[in-house]
């Protein structure tokens, strides 16, 4: 299976308190999302945001602007909130607050809102898939729903683990090692999530080639 995606600009931040800011940050999103309507692509991921002065008011500007955008933008186009390792004021590092954000969009438009799973953020943020990926598993499915996970970034992770730190790194070769990204390839509910590898680009194609040849491997 095919799938097309489109990551948005680093430099959006919905949940900005800052008026003007915030506006710019809602018409590049708009423009984003509106690109991949007309390229057909099934998912657009996004980045939560950074709330500044108050969380909850950061997440509710958050939720608010992903409305007007996908209400502003009809069509199939779904939006993909990216779970982050929750540096500063980061929002998006826990699924429960994931959720809180997906629950603040209108009910009419949340059928076009999902996630995104980082493996490298989310054990930066302190979920420990390389000891108990069950029981991560488990409270993503509990918090968000795993009918809303659409895409996972395999990302292997520098830091380790609950560090706050984004600091991506090899499949198998980082803190979180082989035995998680074996069960995510082989694991019957993940099998149509798509999947993207970011990892470091040492020497771009070969790099690329051998991670998802690696991937492969571990699938039984």
């Amino acid at each position: 299976m095919t799938v097309l995606s489109a990551h948005d600009s680093y430099l959006i931040n919905l949940a900005s308190p800052d008026p003007g800011l915030r506006q710019r940050s809602l018409d590049s999103f708009r423009s984003e999302l509106a690109r991949c309507e007309a390229l057909g692509l099934a998912y657009l991921v996004s980045h939560p945001g950074n709330f500044i002065d108050d969380r909850a008011s950061g997440i509710a500007r958050n939720a608010e602007a992903i409305g007007v955008a996908l209400d502003a933008v009809p069509g199939d186009t779904m939006v993909l909130m990216e779970t982050t390792a929750g540096s500063g004021t980061a929002i998006g590092a826990s699924f429960e607050e994931m959720q809180d954000l997906i629950e603040l969009v209108p009910a009419n438009l949340r059928h076009r809102v999902g996630v995104c799973v980082d493996t490298a953020h989310i054990f930066a943020a302190g979920y420990d898939i390389a000891a108990d990926y069950d029981a991560v598993m488990r409270r993503l499915d509990d918090a968000i729903g795993l009918e809303r996970l659409r895409m996972m970034h395999l990302n292997d992770s520098k830091a380790p683990l609950g560090s706050r730190r984004d600091r991506h790194e090899l499949i198998g070769e980082g803190a979180i090692g082989e035995g998680a990204f074996r069960r995510i390839m082989n694991d019957p509910r993940l099998a149509a999530v798509a999947k993207v590898i970011e990892t470091p680009k040492i020497e771009v194609d070969v790099t690329d080639r051998m991670m998802l040849e690696r991937l492969r491997s571990y699938l039984e």
